[in-house]
């Protein structure tokens, strides 16, 4: 029999409406290869009974001819989500074995759509990072290969996918954190424009900049399951008030006649190898009918000086709340209620929190407000201004890198600032609250994946999924997977 697990959302889809395979059946099947590749470290929190309970309703439904796309279809999801029957940690020691009353509006949507929650991924704490290594829970390994990151801060939520631990998972991206992931792991990832999906019950980090996405195997399943995600929530005040948009409907429209900026000048400072596997997914473009324009994004170079102003200025004021009081890490021994807040802290954030904790209250304290925060949320209008430009004039998408190389090995960059920089293309399209996707373009010398974004303007979702699904038609790298040592 077929290994069900390697099929892709569509494929489940149908084999499920057909009654070919019933949801418990694949939900378990998730269940065991999870169990069998515990080493990666994917999963945070896994609830077996829980999931087949979701399984058996999803099948009743099917039964009774009330079933949708999604149903039985199951999904994990990012432990930036909270959800009321698996741990809500952030993946910090903060909020350990931490029960929502409720679930995030994300969580909620894909319930009703009759998919079946597998449970939750690891991810950075506080999705605070771009490795997965600052997991207060312990890293996930990439499953291309043990000794180089999956990415982050999403990189639970992309290692899973990878190995086909599930076929799909949610993931949320302040700065990189699902393309970055989705690159490093050979998958595809979408971040969709700040404001469409809801962000009520997303753990804040950077409330001005954090957005919930998809990563799957292929740009139709991030369409498939995005369309059932977003839509106007009422809950959340940065919500776009837009009703909910069919995100298929432009999958096979082409891309003949459409006009592809090329960021020349940031995808020759590339590895080699990159570089060149990003030309050759230019070319397949240019093939298919697409028109190849150079553009220069000056102003957007200044997009890591001006995230790391606004980001740790955001997560300061978020982070505030955990104080030991009303719910996280309370500390055992204390003098007064200064010092119990303080030891609170101080033992339920690990080191990336606190150091963005400080920068960020460095930059919003009386005196350097003007000089740093205002002037970066400056910089960062004149940066959305720039995108803003070439979609008006010049272009209709834009072709850009994800990373400057394939995956970097977990003490290849041991410096915050070193890794800060890694963030160097993805951190411009969020600052502009842009659209913008990963897709696998390639694999390099030593085996590693390799990717290219994909951005377009805002709200244009279903036109960015079309030509990644075009690219995708025409090539098979999306296709490639590791070998798991479970399968050795």
């Amino acid at each position: 029999m077929t290994d069900l697990t390697k099929s892709t959302v569509s494929e489940l889809s149908r084999l499920l409406q057909q009654k070919e395979v019933s949801s418990v059946e694949l939900t378990q099947a998730y269940l065991d290869k999870i169990e069998k590749n515990k080493k990666l470290n994917a999963y945070l929190d896994v609830r077996p009974e829980v999931s087949l309970e979701e399984a058996k309703e999803a099948d009743r439904k099917i039964a009774k001819g009330e079933s949708q796309s999604l149903t039985g279809i199951p999904i994990a999801h990012k432990d930036i989500f909270v959800t009321r029957q698996w741990a809500s940690t952030a993946a910090s020691k903060m909020l350990e074995g931490y029960m929502s009353p409720f679930d995030a509006t994300v969580v909620e949507k894909l319930k009703l759509a009759g998919m079946v929650t597998l449970g939750k991924t690891n991810c950075d704490e506080f999705a605070m990072g771009s490795t997965t290594a600052n997991s207060a829970f312990g890293k996930t390994l990439n499953p291309w290969r043990e000794d180089v990151v999956p990415g982050g801060s999403s990189g639970g939520s992309a290692s899973a996918v990878a190995a086909r631990l599930a076929p799909v998972a949610t993931a949320t991206d302040t700065g990189g954190s699902i393309r970055q992931p989705a690159a490093f792991c050979g998958v595809t990832g979408i971040k969709p424009t700040y404001g469409r999906p809801s962000r009520w019950g997303m753990i804040a980090f950077a409330s001005s900049l954090d957005t919930a996405g998809i990563i799957a195997q292929t740009a139709e399943d991030c369409a498939i399951v995005l369309s059932s995600m977003i839509g106007f929530d009422k809950k959340d005040s940065t919500s776009i008030e837009l009703p909910g948009e069919d995100l298929t409907t432009e999958l096979n429209s082409g891309v003949k006649g459409l006009r592809i900026g090329v960021a020349r000048s940031w995808i020759d400072k590339t590895d080699p190898q990159l570089r060149d596997s990003i030309y050759s997914a230019l070319e397949v473009l240019k093939k298919e009918g697409a028109l190849l324009v150079d553009i220069e994004l000056s102003k957007a170079n200044l997009g890591v000086p001006v995230y790391y102003i606004i980001a740790p200025a955001e997560a300061s004021s978020n982070l505030n709340r955990y104080d030991g009081i009303r719910y996280g890490h309370r500390a055992q021994n204390y003098s007064d209620l200064i010092d119990m807040i303080k030891k609170s802290r101080d033992e339920g954030f690990g080191p990336e929190p606190k150091r963005r904790i400080l920068i960020g209250t460095y930059v919003l304290s009386h005196g350097y407000y003007d000089a740093y925060y205002i002037k970066a949320q400056q910089v960062r209008r004149l940066i959305a201004e720039e995108f803003d430009g070439f979609f008006s004039n010049s272009c209709d998408m834009i072709v850009a890198p994800v990373s400057t190389g394939a995956a970097f090995r977990f003490d290849d960059k041991s410096d915050p600032l070193s890794l800060y920089l890694s963030d160097l293309y993805t951190v411009p399209p969020s600052l502009a609250g842009l659209p913008s996707m990963s897709l696998p373009c390639g694999i390099n010398s030593e085996g590693l994946p390799l990717a290219f974004q994909l951005i377009a303007p805002k709200l244009r979702e279903a036109r960015l999924l079309g030509v990644a699904h075009t690219y995708q038609k025409a090539t098979d790298w999306h296709k490639k997977e590791p070998v798991l040592n479970s399968e050795e």
